[in-house]
């Protein structure tokens, strides 16, 4: 009897446990923790290397006393494509959105420059006639006509390009990048030839232009340690054109206008911050 009473306790208790065990809440699951894809994000950073420019620049002669371009003489130099390359430092800011293994974003830079390169010009004297020395009818001793110093630099630039990229790894970014760019120019001209009465004579001018143009290139970026990245970057930019006179008027009727077509080829690397 004994037996019996307690085998029918424990079954009740056992009920009892297991109907106030189904009046519990169930306990959730931990909500999911949502991270963003790794190259998501802000960034910021600084970059330096060389820069290969060029200046294809032409050269007018004008008689001052009719406005009129000078007929030349053989032997003038009126065009020159010359080299304006140096060293480029600064520093860049955008931002990256990744989609599985696409990568677009958008980057500003601003740079400092000490790109600068110059050419000689001359509108020779010939032995007979004299147009480039206006009023003469003589040519000085050793003089060689009207001549033209032209120095240009490239002081500063910067860019604000769109960037699409390609993951070849999860660490590695492949991309390309276009879009605006801008820069200062500085000309400096010298410019030197004869009096009518065979005295020398000299001019000097002076022009400072900030052209917009374009820019497209290719890069790659790499993850190196925690949020830093580094990257090498190419860039191809085209400024436009800068033009400007100098004249030795009234010493001399003569003046010089001269037109440039600015590019520059652009190789750096650097270093960026993302913040996460």
């Amino acid at each position: 009897m004994k037996r019996i009473l307690f085998c029918a306790i424990t079954a009740i208790l056992a009920g009892i446990g297991a109907a106030s065990a189904a009046d519990l809440p169930l306990k959730a699951p931990p909500a999911p923790v949502v991270i963003d894809p790794p190259w998501t994000g802000f960034y910021g950073g600084l970059n330096g290397g060389y820069s290969w420019g060029r200046s294809e620049t032409g050269i007018t002669f004008i008689d001052t006393t009719t406005g009129l371009p000078v007929v030349l003489p053989a032997g003038s130099v009126t065009s020159a494509t010359f080299n304006m390359n140096g060293g480029v430092f600064g520093g860049q800011i955008g931002y990256n959105w990744q989609r599985d293994q696409f990568v677009l974003g958008v980057e500003t830079d601003i740079q400092w420059s000490g790109q600068k390169g110059s050419a000689n010009f001359v509108c020779n004297a010939a032995a007979t006639i004299l147009p480039c020395l206006p009023g003469l009818t003589f040519r000085p001793a050793g003089a060689v006509g009207t001549s033209l110093a032209l120095e240009e630099k490239l002081e500063w630039f910067g860019t604000l390009r769109g960037r699409g990229g390609f993951l070849v790894t999860p660490r590695w970014l492949a991309y390309v990048t276009g879009g605006l760019a801008y820069g200062h120019i500085q000309t400096n001209a010298a410019m030197s030839g004869f009096t009518p009465g065979g005295l020398a004579t000299g001019a000097a001018a002076s022009t400072n232009v900030t052209n917009v143009g374009w820019t497209v290139g290719v890069g790659l970026e790499g993850r190196i340690v925690g949020n830093w990245t580094a990257k090498a970057e190419y860039l191809y930019m085209d400024l436009g054109t800068v033009s400007g006179t100098v004249s030795l008027a009234p010493a001399s009727a003569i003046a010089a206008n001269w037109s440039s077509k600015i590019t520059d080829n652009i190789f750096r690397v650097g270093v960026n911050y993302q913040f996460r």
